[in-house]
């Protein structure tokens, strides 16, 4: 009977503690419907203004750009808005402290309370004891709250004291000094996974929230195994950085890099969830503007195009351009025959590459040097006196001659044929579509690596293709010359017709008003001049800092975050670190989960050519993912890769062992099949992970809530059920095959099966025995 009282007292305490909370959260929403009430008039008032002077425009166009940002922050608040709260020490003595600190997606304040704080955001200062405080050390906190609402009702709460006579008096047991709820982080991670990435900024614990909010200026390396939460902390990093650093980040952009466009898709609701929508997601292969990277490379090619090793080849490639012609080469000039030989090549080549410019802005040295030898070839044939040694031509006719060579349509063949004007594309395909090119270019590596380089050009890149276009687009350079010059002409053109437009209105001015009356009739052209006029027809596109970033070459970010940082080649390092010359990044990744053959071994290998010593490793140790059944068969792949290495340690068991599946060659697909079907009625997502050279046998199990994907392509990614086929074709399709096996026993959150024919690898027979 008392245990039935009590059970009915505490569901009595509970209503009313949740009751409690409904009014503060009713009172929070009915701020935010005002906020953004007032944001949307703002937005609709500025919309409809026009005209006025350029500053009056630009001001127009950033109030715009706010506006719009405060509804996309309000409207990602409106689920979960309030989630935490903590309940401060005694503040008696009059130090001015609130009792309660509620914590939620974005801070409100109180308008009719002296602007108090209603509700702080999470990134605030004054929200981090939320996170970090423990029984140990509670930082002025007696009680965490974790608040959990739906549809803007509060559903639950959970309590955590923190402080010992806070417990006794409220009749409950003091937690063991574990950060953050024990019971709402395992609702969270025991939830079922639907193909998007939740962000966890209810449940960040210690070790992530220093992370998160790191002042670190360089590199930061956060090394971490799987399960672990490196993509979520990367995640609230920069949407912590963005909200402590805004006004320099919101004008220079943060860039966050994944490992292909499937995890982009998972983590892309991430961001915008915590109010931040001005971040650009992209891959190594999609980062230079204009190139899809769509084909996909064999592993060695990518491991060739990957290292360092590939700057001579593409060094060489452009110079293969840079032509001397085998044989002289005949030119008709103002009816006179000249001569383009190898000398004049030679020497006007030789002056070009000696300016270290780029090709193409090295080419008007080429074609200038090759226009002044024509010019005193043909100044000796033409202007030669019979009579004597001197030339009869002045320096002013020669002037003219060089100013008419320029024009000249078949001299300008001769010149373009011999150093043309390139672009990255047009050299890396070439290099690859011609055996005798690449041979040139590529004499260092052996006939089978160039095999191996070798396709056709059908317009098509692969991923490992985009950081040599970039390398490429520095060899070259931009002549721009021709659209600055374009772009004059079109601006003289509109002067000229704003000009005649202000003329038109002047001769059809009233000529019959008395003088004395004139000068209080202002007509269009008092209050405006052609140069104001025909900046006001200019065609303006409104855009992100994402946007303009996204297809600038050259634009540089104020940080950038790469995830799976583990997989970038050296070449793709050096695409990266051109995008971010003050070098604040955040590195994310795990080197024993290393797939690509042209990835990272250790991190100090990759980033101290960069910046040298300037870069700090950080560890997460804690598996939020991975159930220990699971880890307990990877860590023994762990300690082949690395005996040295410590396993994460996992925070929960799912009560399901791991399984192993033996078939008879040939059945695997009706096995997996199985398997699938028995996942069906349970909630969440199941991966059929398989090795390329079978994925076509597998693709039909593919539904909305089965995935059929390679270890590469699940790299970063979480499923509640993962199905493994052929570990030893995973282990034998790649020179890293042992890591690749790592990443796929740990993409599970509950349930494991291996299906196999034949012995399963030396590594999980004790799975296949168990």
């Amino acid at each position: 009977m008392p245990d039935r009282l009590t059970e009915d007292r505490a569901r009595t305490e509970d209503a009313t503690e949740i009751g409690r909370e409904q009014q503060h959260l009713t009172r929070l929403y009915q701020r935010l419907d005002e906020m953004r009430s007032y944001a949307q008039h703002r937005l609709r008032t500025v919309l409809l203004e026009t005209g006025g002077t350029p500053q009056a425009r630009s001001e127009r166009e950033s109030f715009t750009t706010l506006y719009h940002e405060d509804l996309a922050k309000y409207d990602a608040a409106e689920h979960g808005l309030c989630f935490g709260r903590i309940d401060l020490a005694d503040t008696a003595d009059g130090d001015g402290s609130e009792p309660h600190r509620y914590i939620g997606r974005l801070g409100i304040l109180d308008e009719d309370d002296d602007y108090a704080t209603l509700l702080l955001d999470w990134r605030a200062p004054l929200a981090r004891p939320f996170y970090l405080a423990t029984t140990a050390a509670p930082d002025g906190v007696t009680r965490r709250r974790h608040i959990r609402s739906r549809n803007r009702a509060v559903t639950a709460v959970t309590d955590e004291y923190l402080d010992l006579d806070a417990a006794r008096a409220a009749g409950a047991v003091t937690d063991d000094g574990g950060v953050g709820s024990e019971s709402a982080l395992l609702t969270a991670l025991n939830a079922a996974r639907t193909g998007h990435m939740s962000d966890i900024v209810e449940t960040i614990q210690s070790e992530q929230d220093a992370i998160i909010r790191s002042d670190h200026k360089s590199v930061l390396v956060v090394q971490g195994g799987p399960g672990t939460g490196k993509t979520a902390v990367a995640l609230h990093r920069a949407a912590y950085l963005l909200y402590t650093y805004r006004q320099q980040l919101d004008k220079a952009g943060v860039l966050i890099i994944g490992p292909n466009s499937t995890f982009l898709d998972y983590i892309g609701q991430v961001l915008p969830s915590l109010g931040e929508t001005g971040v650009l997601l992209s891959t190594i292969g999609d980062l230079y503007p204009g190139v899809r990277a769509t084909r996909t490379d064999s592993l060695r090619a990518g491991e060739i195009k990957g290292a360092l090793s590939i700057l001579d080849v593409l060094k060489s490639g452009v110079r293969d351009w840079q032509q001397v012609p085998p044989e002289p080469i005949p030119l008709r000039f103002d009816g006179y025959d000249l001569t383009l030989d190898r000398k004049i090549v030679t020497r006007a080549r030789g002056r070009a590459r000696s300016s270290r410019r780029p090709h193409n802005l090295a080419r008007p040295i080429f074609a200038a040097s090759v226009v002044d030898a024509l010019t005193d070839q043909f100044a000796q044939v033409m202007g030669r006196d019979l009579a004597g040694n001197r030339n009869l031509l002045s320096q002013a006719d020669l002037t003219e001659i060089r100013d008419e060579m320029r024009a000249d349509a078949g001299i300008q063949r001769a010149i373009a044929r011999l150093w043309p004007i390139l672009t990255p594309e047009e050299v890396l395909a070439g290099l690859w579509a011609d055996p005798d090119r690449l041979a040139r270019a590529a004499g260092s590596l052996s006939p089978a690596d160039r095999a191996e380089l070798y396709r056709p050009d059908d317009g098509t890149f692969s991923p490992a293709d985009a950081p040599l276009l970039d390398e490429l687009a520095e060899l070259l350079g931009v002549d721009d010359s021709e659209e600055r010059d374009r772009a004059k002409r079109r601006w003289r053109a509109q002067l000229a017709e704003a000009q005649d437009a202000l003329d038109i209105l002047t001769g059809s001015a009233p000529q019959d008003l008395e003088d004395d009356l004139d000068p209080e009739i202002l007509m269009a052209y008092d209050l405006i001049d052609a140069g104001q006029l025909a900046e006001r027809q200019q065609v303006r596109t409104r855009q992100t800092t994402a946007e303009r970033a996204a297809g600038d070459r050259t634009w540089t970010y104020g940080h950038v975050i790469v995830d799976e940082a583990q997989e970038l080649s050296e070449m793709a390092w050096r695409m990266v670190m051109r995008r971010i010359p003050n070098r604040w990044v955040t590195v994310v990744g795990d080197v024993a989960q290393t797939g690509d053959p042209a990835g990272a071994s250790s991190w100090q290998a990759m980033l101290e050519p960069y910046v040298a010593n300037r870069w700090k490793r950080t560890e997460l140790s804690v598996n939020y993912r991975t159930p220990a059944e699971i880890m307990a068969v990877a860590a023994d792949v762990l300690a082949v890769l690395d005996p040295l290495a410590p396993a994460p340690r996992s925070v929960r068991e799912s009560g399901f062992p791991p399984e192993a599946v033996r078939v008879e060659p040939g059945a695997g697909p009706a096995a997996v099949k199985e398997l699938v079907d028995r996942e069906a009625d349970r909630p969440g997502l199941t991966a059929v992970l398989v090795p390329q050279a079978v994925l076509d046998d597998y693709r039909d199990l593919a539904a909305d809530d089965v995935r059929v994907l390679t270890v590469r392509d699940a790299k970063g990614l979480e499923f509640d059920t993962v199905v493994l086929v052929d570990p030893q074709s995973v282990l034998d399709e790649s020179p890293r095959g042992m890591n690749d096996l790592y990443v796929a026993l740990t993409r599970a959150t509950q349930r494991l099966a291996v299906v196999f024919s034949g012995e399963l690898p030396p590594v999980l027979r004790a799975l296949d025995r168990a």
